[in-house]
């Protein structure tokens, strides 16, 4: 399985962003996907992830992001996407997805242990 991130560019702050992580070369399907970023200098954080639909679908959240991205999945073109809005300049960073292939719901989002696959990351750049 590999994973592909793309989406990510250059945005002024309050602009918008999508980005995708497409599955490719998935013979079985994969639970938890999960968006990671990691601003310059810093550490690498979770932000987002989202379970598959034969576990509910459910979502969840970091406390920085919340109501301002949105992760969904479609499951006929095996993507996940995280559409980031109102961004701000703290957002500069490279995006990276994650999949796990096995994470029941009661393990969170931003457990990283399990997340097999990653993504080649994307760059998002917010300008003030």
């Amino acid at each position: 399985v590999q994973l592909q991130a793309s989406g990510g560019g250059l945005v002024q702050t309050g602009g918008s962003l999508r980005l995708s992580c497409e599955s490719v070369g998935s013979f079985f399907r994969l639970d938890a996907t999960a968006w990671y970023r990691q601003p310059p200098g810093k550490e690498r954080e979770w932000i987002a992830g989202i379970q598959s639909v034969s576990n509910g679908g459910t979502t969840g959240y970091a406390g920085s992001v919340k109501g301002r991205f949105t992760v969904s999945r479609d499951v006929a073109n095996n993507t996940v996407y995280l559409q980031m809005n109102n961004l701000k300049p703290e957002d500069t960073a490279v995006y990276y997805c994650a999949a796990d292939a096995f994470r029941i719901p009661i393990i969170p989002f931003r457990c990283t242990k399990g997340y097999d696959y990653w993504g080649q990351g994307t760059l998002v750049t917010v300008s003030s």
